[in-house]
């Protein structure tokens, strides 16, 4: 317990830092992947093929590549001066896009194709269809399996300590460099995760029960 006591301002910010960048990454992926799987289903070839690249390249590259990428590579060509907790969240971000995109485009699936074949036929257009009518009614699908996506975006969440981002996995080295025992380090760190993953899976199962689309 002293592991825990003597030290948990420190404890404090790097759980705090933990559900920030799972949330500002959470927001990223959620946007970029309902997008991408626009694409993906778009009739239009050229993002189609955007689309596809996307998901191929994102869900091959480790994240652990992609962090030093957007670590050592981006601010030199693109954005410099940009903050570690925004290029972690954006690599987090980006990476998890593609597995939203695929569970969004699979929900997409389970729509009736006349669905979208009326929604045509009363002059709407495909981002129109896709949002209005085809979207709603996939939401109930695509909910359980951004529950198991988010929960690994979290725990994802401990490389963006090893890019001086204030999180847990930074408070774990800080504790293990001072010389505490690791179980119980660890043991914390552990705790802490839990309740970050069992409240993000108590909020798709509220999520589940309160935007249920009848079919």
């Amino acid at each position: 317990m002293n592991v825990l006591l003597d030290h948990f301002a420190e404890f404090r910010n790097g759980f705090i830092g933990t559900v920030e960048i799972t949330a500002v990454s959470s927001a990223i992926a959620l946007v970029l992947g309902i997008l991408v799987a626009g694409f993906r289903v778009s009739p239009v070839t050229p993002l189609r093929f955007f689309g596809t690249a996307w998901v191929t390249l994102l869900r091959n590259t480790p994240l652990t590549l992609l962090f030093l990428v957007f670590f050592f590579v981006v601010p030199e060509i693109l954005f410099p001066g940009m903050s570690p907790f925004l290029l972690a969240s954006l690599a987090l971000g980006f990476y998890t896009s593609s597995f939203v995109c695929e569970a969004v485009r699979s929900g997409i699936g389970t729509v009736p194709l006349g669905q979208a074949e009326a929604a045509r036929s009363l002059g709407l257009t495909f981002s129109q269809t896709l949002r209005l009518i085809v979207l709603p009614q996939a939401t109930r699908t695509v909910l359980p399996p951004l529950s198991s996506i988010f929960i690994a975006l979290a725990k994802n969440s401990a490389i963006a300590g090893a890019f001086s981002v204030t999180e847990l996995f930074g408070w774990q080295t800080l504790m293990s460099e001072q010389g505490y025992a690791i179980g119980p380090v660890f043991a914390w760190v552990a705790v802490a995760y839990l309740v970050i993953t069992f409240a993000i899976s108590g909020l798709f199962r509220l999520l589940e029960r309160n935007l249920e689309v009848a079919r």
